[in-house]
């Protein structure tokens, strides 16, 4: 399915996605991205349907050839304090913050947000897989965020964030089993799986 260029036909839109809600350690990561009418990359995608290897080509072609983007991250602790979907909804005001170019309209990837800088925004569900601006703000969020999990990965090697980028799988859960849990953790989530 193509993804489209435009939701509005006429105002000036930026796409948001965050990545990382469901990990277990390490920031969430968010985007916004406003694309150029002649923006025109047909393997754009959801980032979670692409390939490690596609999404990091994409990277540099979305950052060249976009009207505006900017990425935010917030720490474990952040969203310890504030809970996961409030931190994932202030990453993306960060990101907004960063943006040279006003927005007029904002679309948001999912059914969550609180209202920015009374700029209307639409929240559409599954959005990375149907607004082109969406899907380029989740690739840079995934591989600036994947990024940085690989680099944390080689202070904390026993938890293999390199390749599950701190998301619950088998090995991960043995190592916070058996080496309990880094800094980089997030407390506030349920950490044992006994």
């Amino acid at each position: 399915m193509k993804l489209l260029k435009t939701v509005s036909g006429k105002y000036i839109e930026a796409g948001c996605d965050e990545v990382g809600r469901g990990c277990l350690c390490g920031p969430v990561v968010a985007a916004a991205v406003i694309i150029d009418e002649n923006f025109n990359q047909n393997l754009v995608n959801d980032s979670k349907k692409l390939t490690f290897k596609t999404r990091q080509a994409l990277d540099q072609y979305i950052k060249d050839n976009v009207k505006d983007f900017a990425i935010s991250e917030l720490s474990p602790s952040f969203i310890d304090e504030n809970n996961i979907l409030n931190a994932s909804i202030h990453a993306m005001h960060l990101s907004l913050d960063q943006l040279k170019i006003r927005p007029e309209l904002l679309l948001i990837d999912g059914n969550r947000f609180h209202p920015y800088e009374f700029i209307p925004h639409q929240c559409i569900v599954k959005g990375d897989s149907k607004i082109l601006s969406i899907a380029c703000a989740s690739i840079l969020a995934k591989n600036y965020r994947d990024q940085l999990m690989i680099e944390l990965h080689e202070e904390f090697p026993e938890y293999g964030w390199n390749k599950n980028m701190g998301y619950a799988t088998k090995q991960h859960r043995e190592a916070l089993i058996k080496h309990g849990p880094t800094i980089h953790h997030r407390q506030s989530f349920r950490l044992k799986y006994d």
